[in-house]
């Protein structure tokens, strides 16, 4: 029987093979041994590790999957923000972004750039202490992400210890990449969903984004993750070029992508963006442009950045793709306000990475601008290879027995008569107890922005209206009396319907303004519900206001105001919000609002980096006490708060005699 040293040999013996078979078949593609071979090598290690427990380590093989189940993911602040990039859409305004860079570094010879494939997935920044991958954050704003450690740990071709190039290695960097999914992976992950009766994803960035989300890492393990890395940072200056930390990363183990160009100028950027242009649709992945980089870092650091985006990069975005299919209907949806929206019901077709068989005709005025009909041959776009939608019809296409589109009288699923209003487009049903409208509703107020009931999304809404368990979105908080009827429901376990029941519970925690926003006032979007909240301190006091009073609030419009009144006007919203109150909701302000108000009619411009703030944690500190945040600098800015790396703005408020205040003056001006 072999001893603890030599069961710790062994251990580390298995897991260096490991590395470099996983490093072997997920970073170059290819594959030194068979499944079989692979598998009995994991499963060794597997096996001494369980009954050697002592000798597990973060950056085991085995311990990719975490076993953890994460209710919420925790805030991240970046320390180094993850600006995002200005965009280009054509070859002059890559030649103006080449002359803007030889002004500013003040040189007439041409500049060395890297191109790289801008990959559409998910931005990620991965740390490292010591060799060891700690954590893993996205985004988010730039500023502040959310960390996603375990669920970035699962995928195998990152590496969890870096063991290669000791001498060189940092004590502490930072990478960051691009999370994607292969276009054939995302078909083959998306059948299986279908055959599962789960609902598909659209393309395989959304499938990305929502995977990464997840709150089992081991259901992210089984997704077709991957990863492109594009940057090192570090306080250890290595080179002297972008290139050359991307062949480090590379010798580091880290997935780069091989298609990066060292490009001697402009002309030569040009070329590279117009060949991937004709040939991105050959790739196995999605790409939507081509980043531009200066190559050089001492250039880098020299042209700094620009609120938030870099001034030594750029995005080439390429224009959306384009195809034809045949229009077979023209459905009519009901929204949660009673808005009837025509919708494009197509024959599947294949545009940029996803297959489109549905697309938003906007509104009865769009249709008869385009002259739209049953039966067209329609030219569709992916709106920034996104959102799809009809751009024109071929009208040499139309069959001769065509007839223009009629729009309905009645609701698609009430048959009660729609409202036609003068001064718009929109057609809309006035039945209340429509149920489209009681499912949008629901939908609506249960949804992140606003109440945030996790688990309670729009398939079970829709079963729980249908099966008359939910008639309004007051009876969510009376499920808790309801528990035997929702175990009685298909794909409704024990566990399914106690989580749906606590995190209804949890929902009473969120403050006054989520949930005004839930309520689904017309025209009450989250940030005029935050104003409103800020002003009136209580639902009764917006209640009781005049019309006159709530226009008079900064920036609450006529139009909100009016719709204000017409819904406190109802006896059945007034009877609703009772309800709430009595269930528990909170409709007054928390103490966040009762700050004194200092900054009352002082205008604040904000620019650069600040240290111990966000820029959105620095503004709601502004409004809290009264103040207004701008986003241009005027005649009419108060002060101008300047963080590390300010641009424009800051010269702009030089040059206007605008006082410039410090993040440490700024603390003492909110106390």
């Amino acid at each position: 029987m072999p001893n603890k040293n030599e069961i710790e040999k062994r251990i580390i013996e298995l897991r260096d093979q490991i590395r470099i078979h996983d490093y072997n078949y997920y970073v170059l593609a290819e594959s030194k041994i068979n499944d079989f071979e692979y598998d009995s090598l994991y499963s060794e290690l597997l096996k001494l590790e369980k009954g050697n427990p002592q000798f597990i380590t973060s950056d085991s093989p085995t311990q990719r999957v975490g076993s953890d189940l994460t209710k919420d993911f925790k805030q991240f602040k970046h320390n180094s923000p993850m600006l995002s990039l200005s965009n280009s859409y054509s070859s002059s305004d890559l030649l103006d972004f080449d002359k803007r860079v030889k002004n500013i570094l003040g040189v007439e010879e041409d500049i060395e750039y890297v191109t790289e494939l801008k990959i559409d997935g998910v931005s990620i920044s991965i740390h490292y202490e010591n060799g060891l991958l700690t954590k893993a954050a996205t985004r988010g704003d730039g500023f502040v992400g959310e960390e996603v450690t375990t669920n970035i740990k699962t995928i195998k071709s990152i590496p969890l210890s870096i063991n290669k190039l000791k001498d060189t290695l940092p004590k502490s960097f930072e990478v960051r990449g691009e999370v994607f999914m292969e276009i054939e992976e995302f078909k083959n992950f998306n059948e299986s969903r279908a055959k599962d009766g789960f609902k598909l994803f659209a393309n395989p960035r959304n499938s990305t984004a929502g995977t990464l989300k997840l709150q089992d890492p081991k259901a992210v393990a089984v997704r077709p993750l991957d990863i492109f890395v594009y940057y090192l940072l570090s306080e250890k200056e290595l080179f002297q070029s972008h290139f050359e930390n991307l062949e480090y990363l590379k010798e580091l183990g880290f997935k780069t992508n091989n298609n990066s160009k060292i490009c001697s100028n402009i002309n030569e950027v040009l070329d590279f963006c117009e060949f991937w242009n004709t040939k991105r649709n050959e790739l196995p992945y999605d790409i939507d442009g081509i980043v531009v980089k200066v190559n050089n870092l001492k250039f880098q650091e020299e042209l700094g950045n620009i609120a938030k985006s870099p001034r030594w990069a750029i995005a080439y975005k390429f224009a959306a793709q384009r195809t034809t299919t045949k229009l077979k209907q023209i459905t009519w949806q009901v929204g949660r306000t009673g808005a009837i929206t025509p919708v494009a019901e197509l024959e599947p077709v294949l545009l940029a990475g996803s297959t489109i068989s549905r697309a938003t005709l906007h509104n009865r005025d769009e249709i008869e601008r385009k002259d739209i009909r049953v039966n067209d041959i329609v030219v569709l776009e992916k709106g920034g290879d996104v959102i799809p939608k009809i751009v024109e019809v071929d009208v040499s296409k139309r069959e001769r027995n065509s007839v223009k589109s009629v729009f309905p009288s009645k609701c698609p699923v009430c048959a009660q008569p729609l409202f036609f209003p003068e001064d718009e487009v929109a057609i809309y049903c006035t039945n209340i107890e429509c149920a489209a409208q009681i499912k949008g509703q629901i939908e609506h107020f249960a949804s992140r922005g606003a109440m945030d009931i996790e688990g309670l999304g729009k398939s079970l809404i829709d079963q729980f209206v249908d099966l008359k368990i939910l008639s309004s979105y007051t009876d969510i908080y009376q499920l808790k009396d309801r528990r035997d009827d929702l175990l009685e429901i298909e794909r409704l376990g024990e566990k399914s319907v106690d989580n749906l029941l606590d995190s209804i519970e949890k929902s009473k925690e969120q403050p006054f303004e989520k949930v005004l926003f839930g309520l689904g006032i017309r025209y009450v979007g989250a940030g005029a519900a935050k104003k409103l909240v800020k002003h009136f301190k209580s639902i009764d006091a917006i209640i009781n206001a005049t019309k006159e009073e709530i226009e008079n609030v900064n920036e609450i419009g006529p139009s909100i105001a009016a719709s204000l009144e017409q819904f406190f006007c109802n006896s059945q919203n007034i009877e609703n919000i009772r309800s709430l109150k009595t269930a528990g909701l909170r409709f007054v302000a928390n103490n966040e609002y009762s700050t004194a108000e200092t900054l009352s009619g002082q205008t604040f411009v904000l620019t650069g980096t600040l240290k111990n703030f966000t820029r959105e944690e620095a503004k709601v500190e502004i409004e809290k006490r009264g103040g207004k945040v701008s986003s241009s600098v005027s005649s009419k800015t108060d002060y101008v708060l300047a963080g590390e790396s300010s641009g424009s703005k800051l010269k702009k408020a030089e040059s206007l005699g605008i006082k410039i205040i410090s993040e440490s003056e700024f603390d003492l001006l909110i106390g």
